[in-house]
């Protein structure tokens, strides 16, 4: 919910699903993004997400700071059918290959240019354990370093790998963000989350520094 004096823009077509709030803590409007979800923003907003074997990719053009974040579980989906629609979330945007296809997409859109955009990385933890033979974060992780170089964009910033998740916040006007390394495995929340997401889709086909707080 919004504070009783804050005034939120409107959101950009197609991102309006996004839950939206006023974060009391940085003292900004913000958007939290979950698995298979994308925003972009022309505002000034925060974008916040929680990885574990996800990958999110923050990217913005940095002369007029409009930019944005999404959020995949998996590499690649063997069709490119769902590409083609405008308001693609969810399921699509779980796989790679559409979630970057459509941030990118949806920058240009709003008068990005792909030789300015800035690209900063995260994620691709090893933190599924019920899932021993199969490293799903570095899947994602050569995916996504397969894809920008297949692309031609540099990567600016990145923190990828290793056996912790991480909390993502990202300021598209600024290209700034703030990494938290969730280093205590106690806590299966983001394990448990991202398996069950990972079920559903098997039953259900279809320019600064990284600064930790």
């Amino acid at each position: 919910m919004f504070s009783s004096d804050y005034k939120p823009e409107r959101p950009l077509k197609g991102f309006e699903h996004i839950n939206r709030y006023w974060d009391k803590r940085m003292n900004t409007a913000a958007a939290k993004i979950l698995p298979g979800e994308c925003y972009v923003s022309r505002t000034g907003e925060m974008i916040v997400t929680v990885l574990g074997s996800c990958i999110s990719a923050c990217i913005r053009d940095r002369v007029i700071g409009i930019g944005g974040m999404n959020h995949f579980m998996l590499p690649v989906a063997s069709s490119d059918s769902m590409i083609t629609r405008p308001n693609a979330v969810n399921k699509e945007l779980c796989y790679g290959n559409w979630a970057m296809e459509y941030l990118i997409n949806a920058i240009l859109k709003q008068g990005g240019k792909r030789e300015r955009l800035e690209v900063k990385v995260f994620g691709g933890g090893r933190v599924l354990t019920c899932m021993t033979n199969i490293d799903v974060g570095k899947r994602n992780i050569d995916f996504l370093l397969n894809y920008l170089e297949r692309d031609g964009l540099a990567i600016a910033a990145q923190d990828l790998g290793h056996d912790y998740p991480r909390k993502v916040l990202y300021f598209p006007d600024t290209g700034a963000v703030k990494l938290k390394k969730l280093r205590t495995r106690a806590n299966t929340t983001i394990e448990r989350r991202e398996k069950a997401y990972l079920d559903s889709m098997v039953s259900k086909p279809a320019e600064g520094d990284i600064e930790l707080f």
